[in-house]
């Protein structure tokens, strides 16, 4: 079964709703004008129940299906990136700093055209709840909708999300059965030693020569630490210290992104990179603050549940364009506290060649848009037939 009709029928409003939302990016939980264009589009739409203001900016709709049945879960991500847009697009940002790096105004609008669908046709039993969703890309808005309950106060069984794959094959989707983006971490640490003038070191205690220490150390845990089996990363990203080339500094500081899989890896990482810190600390005769930023958890998708989505995304792109055994990410998502709270599973769909996620020129291929209303649509179908 390829586009469904009616979706392919609704590809002009989805490309209108989605350059709306692309000229009027806001960010983290702070979106006043993107939550009320959606719930305005879903009043349009005539879902059943619209509840607003979940995680502050937050909506759920619910449509009911043809009799008694479970209820579904669709997710949808609604914030945008503090970037300057560089696109050069008839329907740019008119937010200076901000824009819509990553494609969320393309699954807003996915969503809000399979709801449209849904809405219309009614093919399913029991109920679909449609989760748009604040602070994916700071914030942890997933989590916020997690803890206020959105799971068990509409009964949701189940829970599915789709993210736009720039330079995967335009129609094509993947994924894969468990673990398929990683935790991740931050690092954040500060070494005080004693300043003193470059000429005689030994006067000081040089937090300098310590993070370089540190830094290179923190690598080893990769290498020597961890099953070579598993996978991880520790990238540092920012080292500050001094301000000219004749003092040694009081302080230094630097900053990782640490990122795994399995729960038991990310605690040994952890343990060793504050056993690493405070060991060196003490050797080059500093101290160190160290925050470690428990983050988002890995996503990682129920092993039946992506078997039953992956044969949707086949029904919709046909067998050669899904990929159900694709490359796990070290990216992070955190859609992830969705799927701990109930199984379901998060695919990819290719939108062609383009920049990639959150770079300065991106934009959403909205050519794709009927491609994943369409997937979204059938999950629902599939999942809760009738008769």
């Amino acid at each position: 079964m390829p586009v469904l009709n009616r979706i392919a029928a609704l590809a002009p409003e989805m490309k209108e709703w989605r350059q709306y939302l692309h000229r009027h990016p806001e960010l983290s939980f702070d979106l006043p004008k993107t939550a009320a264009y959606v719930a305005a589009r879903l009043r349009e739409i005539g879902v059943d129940e619209i509840h607003e203001g979940i995680a502050q900016s937050g909506i759920v709709a619910i449509i009911e299906g043809q009799g008694e049945g479970p209820t579904i879960g669709l997710r949808a991500d609604m914030d945008a990136l503090p970037i300057e847009e560089m696109t050069g697009a008839a329907y740019v940002s008119t937010h200076p700093g901000k824009m819509h790096a990553c494609g969320h105004d393309g699954h807003t609008a996915m969503l809000l055209g399979a709801a449209k669908y849904l809405a219309e046709t009614r093919r399913f039993k029991g109920r679909v709840a449609l989760l748009f969703q604040p602070a994916e890309e700071d914030g942890g808005g997933g989590q916020a909708m997690v803890k206020e309950g959105v799971m068990e106060r509409f009964g949701v069984a189940e829970v599915y999300g789709i993210h736009n794959a720039p330079n995967l094959p335009f129609g094509h989707f993947q994924t894969t059965p468990g673990p398929i983006m990683a935790a991740v971490d931050t690092l954040t640490v500060v070494l005080t030693g004693r300043g003193g003038h470059a000429a005689t070191p030994h006067e000081a205690v040089d937090p300098v020569i310590a993070t370089v220490g540190i830094v290179g150390a923190l690598q080893s845990i990769l290498t020597r630490n961890m099953n070579p089996i598993e996978q991880g990363v520790i990238s540092v990203t920012q080292i500050h210290a001094g301000t000219v080339s004749n003092v040694i500094p009081e302080t230094a500081m630097f900053q990782a992104t640490i990122r795994s899989f399995d729960p038991a890896v990310r605690e040994m990482l952890k343990t060793r990179v504050h056993a690493i810190i405070e060991g060196h600390a003490a050797a080059y005769g500093v101290t160190a603050s160290v925050d470690y930023d428990w983050g988002y958890p890995a996503t990682v998708n129920d092993p039946d549940k992506t078997r039953f989505a992956v044969g949707v995304a086949r029904e919709v792109a046909g067998d050669a364009a899904v990929n159900d055994e694709a490359p796990r990410e070290m990216g992070s998502e955190d859609f992830s506290y969705m799927l701990e709270a109930r199984p379901g599973a998060y695919l990819f769909l290719g939108t062609g060649p383009g920049a990639g996620l959150h770079h300065p020129k991106f934009d959403f291929n909205d050519e794709a848009a009927p491609i994943g209303a369409s997937y979204l649509a059938r999950l629902v179908e599939a999942a809760q037939p009738l008769g």
